[in-house]
């Protein structure tokens, strides 16, 4: 073997030893305790999952829910410096719970209280994903509502006016599509903004029985 042989075997063997120690440093540095939690919540069959993967990235781990066979999935990422733990908690479609996916859901919420809880809804079917998100803002919960599948929407010819519903729910509103990535940056500008907000203790809105959102009024 060359001289110069056993310097291109060094300069492999100095840049594949870098190479480990980064990816220890890296993945010490998402083991270390989560500074603040975040829930997604949401019906089956909206994109919960693939937001969940979008945001997290490889770092998930996967667990029965303590007493149960349910699995809950859980990944961690930074924002701004900041470890997240994210959670995608298995589907529901209301905080009254008619099966034991909808109690796990339920527990985590109660239970765990994250420090943001982001509603994953189907822009298609606004309307039907509605009561859900009320229920999560009359349970005190810090809510983020990502409004998933738009670009379905626009080809069913629906239009939302995002600041209207804002403006009506008086929570965060981010247009997402989650199959393409699109939003998933500001998801992420918008869950550390609202968590980080002091002023998370804002006037929420009341519905009674009966009084409900006009979810037609910002779907058109």
């Amino acid at each position: 073997m060359g001289k110069s042989d056993k310097i291109v075997r060094q300069k492999r063997s100095i840049g594949a030893r870098i190479a480990e120690w980064w990816n220890r440093q890296k993945s010490r540095s998402y083991e270390a305790e989560p500074q603040r939690r975040v829930a997604l919540v949401g019906s089956p069959n909206v994109g919960k999952s693939l937001i969940f993967n979008r945001l997290t990235g490889v770092y998930v781990t996967v667990s029965n829910y303590p007493g149960t066979t349910v699995e809950v999935f859980r990944g961690r990422t930074y924002i701004e410096g900041v470890l997240y733990e994210i959670i995608d908690t298995p589907g529901m479609y209301s905080l009254f719970p008619s099966s034991e996916e909808e109690r796990v859901a339920r527990r985590l919420l109660m239970e765990e209280r994250p420090d943001i809880v982001v509603h994953v809804v189907d822009a298609k079917n606004l309307e039907r994903m509605l009561p859900l998100t009320l229920q999560l803002i009359e349970a005190d919960l810090p809510v983020v509502v990502a409004l998933n599948m738009m670009d379905e929407a626009a080809k069913f010819g629906i239009k939302i006016d995002t600041e209207l519903l804002a403006d009506i729910l008086c929570v965060p509103i981010v247009s997402v599509v989650a199959t393409t990535g699109k939003g998933i940056e500001e998801l992420r500008r918008v869950i550390h903004a609202t968590a980080s907000d002091s002023s998370l203790d804002q006037i929420r809105p009341e519905f009674g029985r009966d009084s409900q959102p006009d979810s037609k009024a910002a779907a058109r």
